[in-house]
């Protein structure tokens, strides 16, 4: 008698469990490190900015997803605990060439912005180990956490109809109560990132 069989009904459960996010997984991946399609499966009320960021105005902004786990780092971290801070969250692999070669760029910017009430957090996703992104990290002296999503779970969390998440690098800007209010698809430069961030700071 074999042990842990999984029940004929629950076995079935999990499979299509497993199959949907597998095929969101896939649609995610299949933008991987390139530019991903505006919008969500929902009509956005968004306006897409001639410099790739998408922005949408505070009265139709909706609230952040539950983004908590374990980092990179195995600290326990929730962007719920940011609350009244403007919060960067960028979505990265060790394994992506836009990812490296924004790297800096966020660096920079995650460290002039922090004494104005500005939290940057990393999402890292695709990478099968911890100590690949915590290399990539260490290389580039990134100076904020990154959780760590290597089957790109916490993507999928994002509502339909929002900015979301929808290629590797995404970055999602979220305003000091909670909602996002900006998002770019690929990689960002210095200025493009502070033109991202900089309403969200003067906002009242």
């Amino acid at each position: 008698m074999s042990a842990c069989r999984v029940p004929r009904r629950l076995a079935s459960h999990r499979r299509t469990a497993l199959l949907a996010t597998g095929a969101a997984l896939a649609a995610l991946t299949l933008s991987a490190c390139g530019e991903g399609t505006s919008g969500g499966s929902e009509q956005t009320q968004f306006v897409e900015g001639k410099d790739g960021v998408d922005t949408v105005a505070k009265k139709d902004r909706k609230a952040v997803p539950d983004i908590s786990g374990e980092t990179t780092r195995g600290e326990k971290l929730d962007i719920a605990d940011y609350q009244g801070k403007v919060v960067v969250l960028n979505v990265w692999g060790s394994w992506c060439g836009p990812c490296i070669a924004e790297a800096a760029n966020f660096a920079k910017v995650a460290n002039e912005t922090k004494a104005k009430g500005v939290q940057f957090v990393g999402i890292n996703t695709r990478d099968s180990q911890k100590s690949q992104a915590v290399s990539f990290e260490d290389q580039h002296k990134m100076p904020y956490p990154s959780l760590f999503d290597p089957t790109g779970k916490l993507m999928l969390r994002f509502p339909k109809g929002s900015l979301n998440p929808q290629a590797i690098p995404s970055t999602i800007a979220v305003d000091r109560q909670g909602k996002i209010a900006a998002r770019s698809i690929g990689p960002l430069g210095e200025d493009e990132l502070r033109k991202m961030v900089q309403p969200l700071i003067d906002e009242k």
